[in-house]
Order: C-alpha cells, then sequence, then structure tokens
C-alpha cells in the first residue's frame, strides 16, 4: 500500500486528480477552435489543448498566488492561443463572449476518473478520513464534485480563505485541520510534483503523493521528474488506484 503507517486522512487535489480536468479542456478548446480557430485543422485541436494546459507564461500560477484575478488569467491564455493559432484578439466584450462559450463547453466534459468514486469509498471504508484541497474557487469545485457524482467529498480549503493556493503552506495547514488529522498524518495526492507532492510536504504533511498519469504531463515549465520526486520521497503512482496497493 502506497499509504504509510501514519497516515490517517487524505487530502485530495480535484483537477485532473479526481476529475479528468484535461478531457474536459479538450472538449472545451475543441468547441472554441471550431468557432474562433476556423482556419485551423481539427488534426490540430490537439496543439491548443497543449499550449493551454503547458501555460507557459505562469498566467494560472499568477492567479494562484493573488496576483491575477480568473478572469484575468483566463483572457491573457485566450489571447494567447488567438495569436498562435490565427484567431483575432479579443477584446473585454470578445473575451466575455469567447469566455460564456468556454464555461458551458467546460462543464459540458467534467467527468470523474473512472477509479474515484471507488478509491474514496474504499479509504473511507478502511478508517481514512477524506477531503479535498483545491487551487480553484470553491462555487465552481462544489459544482464540479456534484456534477462528476463526487459531491460528498468534502473541499475544505479552496483559494478562497487566504486569496492564494498551492504551494503556500497555509493551505495545507488549514485543510490538515479542518479535516481533523495533524500534519504528519495527513497525506496530499495531486497531479502537480511541484505543488502538489512537494507543496505537501514543505508545509509538513506525512505524505505526498504525485499522480503521474501516462500522457497526462502538462509540459512546459511544470516540473516533472520522476527520478527527482523519488530522490525526494514523494511516491509516484500511475492512478489513484494505486494508494490502495
Amino acid at each position: 500500500m502506497i499509504l504509510n503507517d501514519r497516515i490517517e486522512g487524505v487530502l485530495f487535489d480535484i483537477d485532473d486528480t479526481l476529475v479528468d480536468t484535461r478531457g474536459a479542456f479538450a472538449h472545451a478548446l475543441s468547441v472554441l477552435a471550431g468557432e474562433y480557430l476556423t482556419e485551423l485543422p481539427t488534426g490540430r485541436h490537439g496543439e491548443v489543448l497543449a499550449m493551454w494546459r503547458a501555460d507557459t507564461h505562469g498566467h494560472y500560477r499568477a492567479y494562484t498566488r493573488g496576483e491575477k484575478s480568473a478572469r484575468e488569467q483566463r483572457m491573457a491564455r485566450a489571447n494567447e492561443l488567438h495569436s498562435e493559432f490565427g484567431g483575432v484578439h479579443l477584446d473585454d466584450r470578445g473575451f466575455d463572449e469567447w469566455d460564456d462559450l468556454f464555461q458551458s463547453s467546460f462543464k459540458e466534459g467534467w467527468k470523474a476518473f473512472d477509479e474515484s468514486r471507488s478509491v474514496i469509498d474504499e479509504l473511507r471504508a478502511r478508517g481514512y478520513r477524506v477531503g479535498a484541497l483545491s487551487n480553484a474557487g470553491l462555487a465552481l469545485q462544489t459544482e464540479k464534485l456534484a456534477a462528476c457524482g463526487l459531491g460528498d467529498v468534502d473541499i475544505l480549503v479552496t483559494l478562497d480563505p487566504f486569496g492564494v493556493g498551492k504551494p503556500d503552506p497555509r493551505v495545507f495547514v488549514e485543510a490538515s485541520r479542518l479535516l481533523g488529522v495533524s500534519l504528519e498524518a495527513s497525506a496530499y495526492v495531486g497531479d502537480e510534483l511541484d505543488i502538489d507532492a512537494r507543496g505537501a510536504l514543505g508545509a509538513g504533511l506525512g505524505q505526498g503523493i504525485w499522480v503521474d498519469r501516462p500522457g497526462a504531463r502538462r509540459g512546459g515549465t511544470h516540473e516533472e521528474s520522476t527520478a527527482a520526486a523519488v530522490a525526494e520521497g514523494i511516491a509516484v503512482v500511475p492512478s489513484l488506484a494505486e494508494l490502495l496497493g
């Protein structure tokens, strides 16, 4: 079993850990490309997804540091996509229309990973406390989990309390407190090595676990080294099912 003997509670990331957000982005960006990037062949829609997820200029992480609003980071990334793939520049009004289509299409694509439900149920059956810690807003993540059949997972901390997210140690400490488990007895499971697994260990949690699904890495500036993770005592698993051994 991946969880060590000290662990009493497990905190999960949501996007690309419990929920296949990459798949939802693929659907949304394909819809948007069909509407706004009309000269781009459908066979290149995967390049749009790759650029969005790589977020080379770090707009989303600026949002999680409290430096940009959610709207500002999406607008910047949308215009980078349009600049790269032949779309028009989006002013405020144009982006509002773009974002409406993005949001509706993104929600259409929400679904949990196949193993998410069974892993949560089994962890609870074995006596672990289970909660979620996310770098997105509470309202969005509550809606997302409910739509994916995971509405019973308590979202303990989002960006809302502190105005910043992972890897700020405060969010990990607060999530463990609300989970009712000491830092040393808490494990954090997420799909990003640096802000999830490494951030959890830096905050003093007992275990950081990186979910490194085959073919799902973001690329760009995100650190994604299995060797580095293992050297730092971070467990690396290809799916949530591996948590149970």
